[in-house]
């Protein structure tokens, strides 16, 4: 059995893995920002709550863990942030600790029990508030230098003149520091950008969907240029490393006929020309993080 959480900057979830696909819910609790003690003993307490049980802690986490010094980058929780968590962590709670990112986690439990099943190379999308992932080559994570190695939403990779007509579309300024991040136009802040810049109109991104959906030209025209600055990042991307599946999740993924467009058009830029889809939503809506978390643990700790 393995203890798993799946924690953000407001809420540490936990869960006993008891097998890749079961895990039985312990609770969810506020998560201590700035104090490690508090945080650790929140891991602590329930590693132990069924006595000497539990083989491991594996954790999914928003933040970016650097495979070569183990310290994490997690900017929402400053009790952590630079600090070799697991190794903090063991010593507090004596069992071994694996961490990965929330993407990383996410595209781990696609690839062993979701969409992803039965690919060896499964590259996890996330397009909510903005725009991560993961890549899970033979049911494994694959982090790369830094811990960055999926994150395919930044980097200057946007077009500037796209759309039927074309349109110059700047490159906005992203959190990262770099300019033209596809993380600036792809999420759902990002649809609503874009809809900003092209029709001068500030609409929710679930607004912009509904009159898309109806046919209204202004929204149209802002879904015709959304896909095509998403999917030309996308489809090099999948040129570069290969992934037969890319599972969707995040809250634009519940709009399938958003993911079903951008899936044509991502085939249509590919050099491997894909019969069938590529994009896919994500088949595990119900507490991925954890999920992923498990799926971790299980392997690195428990090697099953």
């Amino acid at each position: 059995m393995i203890t798993c959480f799946d924690i953000g900057g407001s809420t540490i979830k936990s869960a006993y893995a008891l097998s890749s696909d079961e895990i039985e819910i312990i609770d969810r609790v506020p998560t201590p920002l700035d104090d490690f003690d508090a945080f650790a003993s929140v891991i602590a307490e329930r590693v132990t709550s069924r006595g000497q049980g539990a083989l491991g802690a594996s954790i999914s986490i928003a933040g970016v863990v650097d495979p070569a010094s183990g310290r994490l980058k997690c900017a929402n929780i400053p009790c952590i942030d630079g600090r070799p968590i697991a190794l903090d962590l063991e010593r507090v709670i004596g069992v071994p600790v694996r961490i990965a990112n929330d993407a990383d986690c996410f595209a781990l439990a696609e690839a062993t029990g979701g969409a992803g099943k039965g690919h060896r190379n499964v590259f996890g999308v996330i397009l909510g508030t903005g725009v991560g992932g993961g890549l899970v080559i033979d049911g494994r994570i694959v982090a790369g230098a830094g811990g960055y190695a999926g994150e395919w939403g930044h980097g200057t990779a946007l077009q500037t003149r796209v759309g039927r007509p074309p349109v110059e579309v700047p490159h906005f300024a992203c959190g990262c520091g770099h300019w033209g991040c596809l993380d600036t136009v792809g999420g759902a802040r990002g649809m609503e950008r874009l809809h900003d810049f092209l029709c001068e109109e500030a609409l929710a991104s679930t607004d912009i969907i509904d009159r898309w959906r109806d046919g209204e030209a202004k929204a149209s025209r802002t879904i015709d240029v959304y896909i095509e600055l998403v999917s030309v990042p996308l489809a090099l991307t999948l040129n570069i490393i290969g992934a037969s599946i890319v599972p969707v999740g995040g809250g634009l993924a519940n709009v399938p006929e958003l993911i079903e467009a951008l899936d044509r058009e991502v085939r249509g830029r590919t050099l491997h020309r894909a019969a069938d889809p590529l994009l896919v939503r994500a088949a595990l809506t119900t507490e991925p993080g954890l999920l992923g978390a498990a799926a971790l643990g299980l392997k690195e700790i428990a090697n099953v």
